[in-house]
């Protein structure tokens, strides 16, 4: 009796349990030659998945064996993202894999993943309380909690921007999981994100500014340079507290921005600056210029005092009576004791920066000698971030606007 009809190769497809199997020769990423199986309840199944399988095999190398999305993450952690990638950024994506993405979507096969799975997990993120799903007030002293472990919960979801970084760390993890050729679609990069909303950003006034450096000049406050370079040059906390005067020619009045004091994985690292576009000289005007001179004085007074004990051996511009780094938290204490002491609105240090470059378009200097005083990599990030113009910019604005339609 005839059997059944095979198409033109389908002798690999045949009956396996309860079902069919069916076999392609692919060659692996790594170069060997091997074959690759699927399965299906019937026939026709089977053949679809072969005949996809077989296109595979003609575009490239195909992978047999393909590790679930936790696996994958903590290798690209591993090997990836920690000897590449600035400290910091491994922290991060560090604690976004090991608190949302593994416990989420860890247990499913790389090539298993679907954008509506990635969506749904997206979606449930902003609704998942992290203090209950984490234990936080649970793992404190019975006298200490006050949230969730006593049925009170504290809704400590996540933001939106928080969610799209976790997104953000998933996409570039799939990003290389294509390149290693175990997926032929990154699917993170098609859900879609809750709206980020921008935070009121804040910024003083040249009075504020003024009145905060003022305050800490008639102190002698010792890192009343630093609160210059912040304000006037537009320095970010960790390039401040990272300067060398290495990096200071007092003589010419230039300043070169290349290094940065950061706190990461319990370590305090002096470590260069993220991007080229960071890593930059500028003229230093006479504020700074005289505040340095003071500065670099109040260090040699506080080296003679220390004796043997003085211990600045990468030549940092700001430290302790000792000579050891700044911590960047003590430096946030600080400027928050001097922002009470001035009498001014409480800003944070980061938006001392941000107060450099709307004071810059106070002046209508052009955004593109902001964004060289600010050093940024992108010209959005000015446009759109800093070069804010101030109420009173506005005000003047539409006073004009008014008068020419009076």
């Amino acid at each position: 009796m005839a059997g059944k009809a095979r198409g033109n190769g389908e002798g690999s497809i045949y009956p396996h349990r309860n079902g069919y199997a069916a076999y392609v020769w692919v060659t692996t990423p790594t170069g060997k030659r091997t074959r690759k199986y699927v399965y299906g309840t019937n026939r026709d199944i089977v053949h679809a998945k072969w005949l996809k399988l077989h296109q595979a095999a003609a575009a490239g190398p195909v992978a047999t064996t393909v590790p679930k999305l936790g696996e994958y993450l903590l290798e690209w952690l591993a090997e990836v993202i920690k000897p590449n990638r600035a400290p910091l950024t491994y922290v991060n994506y560090e604690l976004f894999v090991r608190l949302y993405i593994e416990p989420g979507l860890g247990n499913t096969r790389l090539d298993k993943l679907q954008r509506s799975q990635v969506q749904k997990w997206i979606n449930s993120l902003p609704t998942l309380c992290q203090c209950c799903k984490q234990g936080k007030d649970a793992r404190r002293p019975p006298q200490r909690q006050r949230c969730c472990a006593k049925g009170r919960c504290c809704g400590q979801s996540p933001s939106a921007r928080t969610v799209k970084d976790i997104r953000d760390c998933l996409r570039n993890a799939l990003n290389h999981a294509t390149k290693d050729e175990l997926i032929s679609r990154n699917v993170a990069a098609l859900v879609t994100l809750p709206a980020v909303r921008r935070p009121m950003r804040k910024a003083w006034t040249s009075e504020e500014a003024r009145a905060f450096l003022e305050s800490a000049k008639v102190d002698r406050d010792p890192l009343y340079a630093a609160y210059l370079l912040i304000l006037v040059m537009g320095l970010r906390k960790g390039e401040a507290l990272g300067l060398t005067w290495e990096s200071v020619d007092l003589d010419q009045g230039e300043l070169l921005v290349a290094q940065q004091l950061q706190r990461a994985q319990r370590e305090l690292l002096h470590r260069d600056v993220k991007t080229d576009a960071s890593e930059d000289g500028l003229p230093l005007v006479e504020p700074c210029l005289s505040g340095l001179r003071e500065r670099q004085q109040e260090q040699e007074t506080a080296k003679s005092g220390a004796g043997p004990a003085w211990q600045n051996a990468a030549g940092l511009v700001f430290t302790t009576l000792l000579g050891t780094p700044i911590e960047p938290r003590n430096f946030n204490r600080a400027w928050d004791a001097r922002v009470r002491k001035a009498g001014v609105r409480k800003i944070t240090v980061h938006d001392g920066r941000r107060t450099c470059g709307t004071l810059l378009v106070d002046l209508d200097v052009h955004p593109r000698l902001v964004r060289r005083i600010l050093r940024h990599a992108q010209f959005s990030v000015t446009i759109e971030i800093y070069a804010q113009a101030s109420s009173k910019k506005t005000r003047d604005a539409l006073k004009r606007l008014g008068g020419s339609l009076g």
